[in-house]
Parts: structure tokens; sequence; C-alpha cells
């Protein structure tokens, strides 16, 4: 045992925070050789109230990339905001020459979403508090390629009734008008006989445009219709 030697423990201490990380830094250099370890943040602005409604933290070094924390405002939740920062994360990774990407999150939070993102479990760290588990994840990032189409098929069920249906069919119309500002395109349209329902075949370039086109302002979904949206892809025999 050290003699001469008193420990303090506090719940705050900047002093010895900075001389950690300086150490630290030292010492991690040498040992690998990689000098380049270089902060990510990356933040989401509201183009009209300039308000923070989503951001990333992270860190590029040697190589590898790294998600430290991500939040997204609850009210922008379900629009792709999520997905758009990692990848923004990730493509600013490739761009400092990183090959892999990690990232952990409590179960709590949101594995399932970093799943859907291509990221692989590697390892558990169990005693979060309520009985929950923090889930490591990683994934190896490919030199960039065109992301393949995003695509959907909407099933609609009109109402009854010659003057509602027609007005229906024209609230349709002006939604369908909305699909080029967001890179979508309408390229199949089926309808039955007795004109009461319809299929649409829709092709966004990402599933962050399709998000895009269900967020925007001027398209107010009518009541009146029952809409099925169902994820798509082609089939190959």
């Amino acid at each position: 045992m050290s003699r001469g030697v008193e420990l303090t423990v506090s719940t705050e201490d900047e002093e010895l925070d900075k001389l950690l990380d300086r150490e630290l830094t030292a010492f991690n250099t040498a040992a690998t050789g990689a000098d380049d370890h270089t902060e990510v943040y990356i933040r989401a602005t509201d183009a009209e109230s300039g308000e923070v409604v989503g951001g990333l933290t992270g860190w590029t070094w040697g190589g590898l990339g790294a998600v430290d924390m991500l939040w997204v405002r609850e009210d922008q939740r379900g629009t792709g905001l999520g997905s758009r920062l990692m990848r923004a994360a990730e493509d600013e990774a490739r761009r400092r020459g990183c090959g892999r990407m990690t990232v952990s999150s409590y179960t709590f939070q949101a594995p399932p979403f970093y799943r859907r993102l291509g990221y692989v479990e590697t390892g558990r760290v169990r005693g979060v508090p309520g009985g929950h588990v923090d889930v490591y994840f990683e994934k190896p990032l490919e030199p960039s390629a065109p992301a393949p189409p995003f695509q959907v098929a909407v099933v609609l069920d009109y109402p009854a009734g010659a003057d509602v249906l027609d007005d229906a069919l024209a609230h349709e119309e002006r939604t369908l008008a909305l699909l080029p500002r967001h890179g979508g395109r309408l390229e199949r349209r089926l309808r039955t006989a007795d004109g009461r329902s319809e299929v649409h075949l829709l092709t966004f370039p990402s599933e962050d445009a399709y998000r895009a086109f269900l967020a925007d302002p001027e398209r107010t979904p009518d009541g009146r219709v029952t809409a099925r949206v169902l994820e798509v892809g082609e089939v190959y025999d």
C-alpha cells in the first residue's frame, strides 16, 4: 500500500478530469501510435425556430468511430431524424478514414434502432438500474455506396357516395403532388372497378425521404380514407 497518499472522493473535479484526459491520451498514443483522436458533434436545428431538436456526440481515433450520445426531441421521433444523425456520423467517420463504428445503448433506449441500421451486438454489461442492460454494438463501415430505393405500397379505401368519393380522390391527388419535393415517385396506381379502393406503389430515394414526405406540413391525412402502408421490395425468381 502506498504511504503518504491521501484519497479524496467528490462529485466534481474539473482539474482532475483534465489531468486524467491529458495523461491517458499521452499513454494511449504511445501504446497505439495513433494520435488523431478527434471529437464529433452533430447538431440538428429547426430551420424556422432555430431550436435544437436533436444531436449526436462521438469521436474518431485510429480508424475507429464511436457514438457517445444520441438524442432526438420527442416531437421529432419517428421522422427519421435519428437515422439521419447516425448516417451523418458514419459519413464523417468514413471521411476521417474509419472502417468501423461502435455504440452502446441501454435496453430501455434503442437497441432495435441500431440493429435496423446494421449494427451487431458484441457484448453486454449487466447491473443497470431497473434490471436493465448496457448493450454494445459494432458496424463495419464499407465505402459509401448509393442506398437502395425505399418503396412502399399504400392500400386506400375511399368512402361511399359519389360527392364524397370525388372529394376524397381530389384530396389524394393533392397529396400525390407533394411527392416530387421529397424525391418520391408514383410508380404504379391501380384502382378497383367500383373506384372505392386503390393501390399506390411509391418509390423514395431513402427512408428519410419517405419520413420527410409524411411530415410535410401540406400533407393533411383525410380522415374519410382508410390507408394501410406496407414496405415492399422487388422479388426475383
